[in-house]
């Protein structure tokens, strides 16, 4: 900018001569004119000299002035006042101040160079402030709802307890390890343990988190291993008199690991657990001791 301020002041300059040379001679034109020593065409190329110089003139200083603004435009970007000499130590031309107090998490602009206003230089974070955000499948995320409590493990250190926050209302394509388009919906979710119990989590660390979307303390359950398809029905080969009986049964909730029983068995039955092509009904079976 500054060489830009320097080359417009320079042409000024120039041409402020030639206008100047111009007027001298169109004086001297118009003396030789009198005793028509020269022709009229000389004398006016002499007038037409002057008056382009002087429009050349009134061109450059507008363009000087056109660079001087810029010089400003790009010190004030640089946060340098209008006009004002730079610092004495080059090494350290500006200052920022954090909006808050907090660890640095990420160097967006690690070089230096000009930047637009407001764009990002630093990440800035409380490490004691964390939350976070898991991707849940929009299938899991519509049965969710804010307050949920969670169950948060898999990060290193013991497991923790958390509560969901906020369930986002829009979703997001994201594509699965195996290449396969799943819709996900970002759920933020808060600690609720004192940050003595987590503090050795950081900024984009990886958790697995477990969301309680329903809960009960009195539930006839059986395993999952347990039930098999029965055409429209869930069912289980109930043991009884040491053969299998199968049994239509009635699922309420259920997870990855055991099921709601509303009908069909009572508390105390024996289920097959895996039931093979070999188990149907009135095979005898033998329980067996796993160790």
């Amino acid at each position: 900018a500054d060489a830009g301020v320097n080359l417009a002041a320079a042409e000024l300059h120039r041409i402020e001569a030639a206008l100047a040379f111009s007027r001298t001679e169109l004086g001297r034109a118009e003396a030789l004119s009198r005793t028509e020593a020269i022709s009229i065409k000389t004398l006016d190329g002499a007038r037409f000299d002057v008056e382009t110089n002087d429009a050349a003139l009134a061109s450059a200083k507008a363009q000087l002035e056109v660079r001087r603004n810029e010089r400003n435009s790009v010190a004030a970007r640089l946060g340098e006042q209008s006009g004002a000499a730079p610092e004495p130590d080059p090494t350290c031309c500006i200052q920022l101040r954090a909006p808050v107090s907090g660890s640095v998490l990420k160097i967006v602009q690690e070089s230096e160079g000009v930047v637009q206003a407001g764009a990002p230089l630093i990440e800035i974070g409380d490490p004691l402030d964390l939350e976070i955000v898991a991707d849940l499948l929009s299938t899991d995320a519509v049965r969710i709802r804010p307050g949920a409590p969670v169950w948060i493990d898999s990060w290193g250190g013991p497991p923790v307890q958390g509560r969901v926050s906020r369930v986002d209302p829009a979703g997001f394509t994201k594509v699965s390890a195996l290449g396969i388009g799943e819709q996900r919906v970002r759920t933020t979710i808060d600690f609720t343990d004192p940050p003595e119990k987590w503090s050795a989590l950081g900024h984009d660390y990886r958790v697995i988190v477990h969301v309680t979307i329903w809960k009960s303390d009195d539930v006839l359950t059986v395993p999952v291993a347990a039930l098999f398809r029965l055409g429209d029905d869930w069912a289980v080969f109930a043991v009884g008199d040491g053969r299998a009986r199968t049994t239509i049964i009635k699922v309420g909730q259920r997870n990855n690991r055991t099921a709601e029983i509303l009908s069909g068995v009572s508390a105390g039955d024996r289920v097959v657990l895996h039931p093979s092509d070999r188990i149907s009904e009135g095979v005898a079976v033998a329980e067996r001791e796993i160790r």
